[in-house]
């Protein structure tokens, strides 16, 4: 069971190092933070209440995650830039909440 679950593991994560074009990556298939965050936004569409609130939160937290991820780590500057502008972003758009 071990063996598989590592196995799948490793197979999501070459999965995740593709990129188009193969040079200058600009597309990439969605790491798991950003799967996460797509799930969740989701998922927050068909929910009332607080519940919606948790979900929304947490798209936000997971992109917030990916967008640190990309700024680190980005395979080029594309996508360290890209990281950085939905970085600020989310942080507008917290505070903005917030100050509401």
């Amino acid at each position: 069971m071990r063996a598989t679950l590592h196995s799948a593991w490793l197979a999501f994560k070459r999965l995740t190092q593709l990129g188009f074009p193969r040079r200058f990556p600009i597309l990439q298939f969605p790491n798991l933070p950003l799967i996460v965050a797509l799930l969740a936004a989701e998922a927050g569409t068909f929910i009332d209440g607080a519940g919606h609130r948790y979900a929304i939160a947490l798209a936000y937290l997971a992109t917030a995650i990916w967008a640190y991820e990309e700024l680190v780590e980005g395979v080029n500057w594309f996508r360290r830039l890209l990281g950085l502008v939905v970085a600020i972003v989310l942080i507008v758009r917290v505070a903005g909440a917030l100050h509401a």
